[in-house]
């Protein structure tokens, strides 16, 4: 089993490849584009999978895990890019949802 990593650590260790292995960053614009890509590619597993469409009979078969980490892996780099901390990000906006939806979904009938 591997070692967990932090946000700040996956974001360091992102740019090291994309500067070594990767030669560059693809444009911003090219990686919101693979992002887009990528998510497709996680939502075909979920429909195929916890959903009522079925695989085609040639589909390959796709790893859900890989999926999520290829997703993870294009919005890291345009985190790296445009400058943003994935973990003061993440922090901020789990501080804006506890704030806003406290009773939100406590209150939401359609969840009793």
């Amino acid at each position: 089993m591997s070692e967990s990593i932090t946000l700040e650590q996956a974001q360091s260790e992102v740019d090291a490849w994309i500067k070594t292995i990767g030669v560059k960053y693809f444009s911003e614009l090219t990686n919101t584009a693979i992002l887009m890509e990528e998510v497709g590619e996680l939502a075909r597993i979920m429909a195929r999978t916890y959903g009522e469409q079925s695989s085609k009979a040639n589909e390959k078969q796709s790893s859900l895990s890989d999926e999520m980490a290829d997703v993870l892996w294009v919005l890291i780099c345009l985190a790296n890019q445009t400058g943003v901390d994935l973990s003061v990000a993440f922090r901020e906006n789990m501080e804006k949802k506890t704030k806003r939806d406290f009773d939100r979904h406590r209150n939401n009938e359609k969840l009793s």
